[in-house]
């Protein structure tokens, strides 16, 4: 039996493990579930020319590929169900890598069943959760990254979580570490020389050389790594709270930026009693805003359980909008809550600048500032650029067009990595330097934690680059 394999999703830290199941036929609805003018229904396995020939009455040898056809579905009693295209692709050079066909139909949910419970009578079983992915990474269609980043395209819901996404499908992020486990094979193989070939006539050792090509590696593997808080804005959101005193105008900030009515406004102060959350895109990013409850010095007692959960956001934000008000401006806060406002983090927005004609921001504060009013909407415009500018401050982009952002799990790999690597370089530096065998075994362990990220390292590729560089046997 093939091993578990597991896929991480951007909504969960949940990983699920798919079972290995090759040789079966699978079956299952690739579009939402619900009326619309089309669904499509995908079968990927050795039975797919079959079922295309029996339902379609046509000889299996007579079933056209890569060419889409229009003609009626017909079940096992006979009856056509549908009128529909289908498209048959063969295998190897199908998405999942087997002989695969699919079915557009009308969109009415009932069709579309009674097409599956056709298929199941047929032979075929419902596919499971990711496994039409996972036999295409089977099949060497996809590395591990790519087929995580079929998940975050799906549910990219800004420009730029987009991009990235598409970029890493593409296979971007699988080549720089692909590139980076190259090199780390090349150091190893140089190594494992004195290890396996003690009697080779081979040029001397270089330790400078292969310290210097790890460091190299290392600064790589440090880079993607950083982009973790980058990838977690692009697939969960900027979180950005909106922390002031009662009736500074944070809700109707919220309102503002959101372009509707969402949290209620009044002239009394306390409105908010507990936070609301709303997702609005920022330029190309995705940010969540928190409106949260009023810091007040003398709050009741539900404005104190308010208070509470907006300490919580607070000290959760990855941005704050500090909002107050222009027209009696007080830049008093409670210490609990003035020891989150960090540098960097922090824009002081002075609402309602339409009721303090020429007011001027102090300028002695630690953070930027600017005037708004979510009445008039003056300054607003000015207000997203600000946004969009500590966003990209957070979480800076890497080398233009190869902007990456890894996820949890390969941030785990690349850290483990990392600590490898770091003792593969202490090792090379010490005074007499470690073992050789000990250096070659830590470094291993580098190139198996990489390789953990794309699922694609085996023990071969160590020895081509060893026999390729060094002639062994000549």
């Amino acid at each position: 039996m093939s091993p578990a394999l597991p896929f991480s999703s951007p909504d969960s830290e949940a990983r699920v493990t798919l079972r290995a199941s090759a040789g079966d036929t699978i079956a299952a609805l690739a579009t939402p579930v619900g009326r619309s003018a089309l669904a499509v229904l995908r079968i990927s396995g050795p039975d797919s020319r079959r079922l295309a020939a029996e339902v379609f009455r046509r000889p299996a040898d007579q079933i056209p590929e890569r060419r889409p056809v229009y003609a009626a579905y017909h079940d096992l009693a006979g009856n056509s169900l549908d009128q529909l295209v289908w498209t048959y692709l063969p295998g190897p050079g199908s998405a999942t890598g087997e002989d695969t066909l699919e079915l557009s139909c009308h969109g009415n949910p009932l069709i579309a069943q009674l097409i599956l419970a056709d298929l199941f009578s047929r032979g075929c079983r419902p596919a499971e959760p990711g496994e039409f992915t996972r036999r295409a990474f089977l099949a060497g269609r996809l590395d591990l990254t790519q087929a995580e980043a079929v998940m975050d395209l799906i549910h990219a819901r800004s420009e730029r979580a987009l991009a990235v996404a598409q970029r890493q499908l593409r296979g971007g992020l699988g080549q720089r570490v692909e590139n980076l486990v190259a090199r780390l094979l090349l150091a190893l193989a140089r190594i494992e020389v004195y290890v396996d070939f003690p009697e080779e006539d081979l040029p001397p050792e270089d330790r400078d050389l292969v310290r210097a090509a790890l460091q190299e590696v290392l600064r790589g593997t440090n880079r993607l790594r950083a982009t973790e808080r980058s990838g977690g804005f692009l697939r969960d959101g900027v979180k950005t709270v909106l922390l002031g005193s009662p009736n500074a105008g944070k809700s109707s900030l919220l309102n503002a930026l959101v372009g509707r009515s969402r949290a209620l406004v009044g002239p009394e102060p306390g409105t908010t009693r507990d936070y609301l959350e709303e997702l609005v895109r920022i330029g190309p990013h995705l940010v969540r805003l928190f409106d949260t409850a009023g810091v007040n010095p003398a709050p009741g007692e539900v404005e104190r359980l308010g208070m509470a959960k907006t300490l919580e956001c607070l000290t959760e934000a990855d941005l704050v909008l500090w909002v107050v008000d222009a027209s009696r401006p007080s830049l008093e806060l409670d210490p609990v809550y003035a020891d989150q406002l960090r540098p960097g983090k922090v824009l002081v927005v002075f609402n309602k600048g339409d009721l303090a004609a020429g007011f001027i921001a102090p300028p002695d504060l630690p953070h930027p500032t600017l005037v708004v009013s979510a009445l008039t909407g003056l300054g607003l415009g000015e207000l997203g650029e600000r946004m969009e500018q500590a966003i990209e401050r957070l979480a800076p982009t890497e080398e233009g067009d190869e902007e990456m952002a890894v996820n949890a799990r390969q941030a785990d790999a690349l850290r483990r990595a990392g600590a490898c690597l770091g003792l593969v370089l202490d090792g090379l530096a010490a005074m007499p330097p470690a073992p050789i065998e000990l250096v070659s075994s830590d470094l291993r362990g580098a190139v198996d934690a990489l390789g953990e990220i794309t699922g694609r390292v085996d023990q071969e590729r160590m020895l081509d680059a060893l026999f390729a560089n060094f002639c062994i046997g000549k």
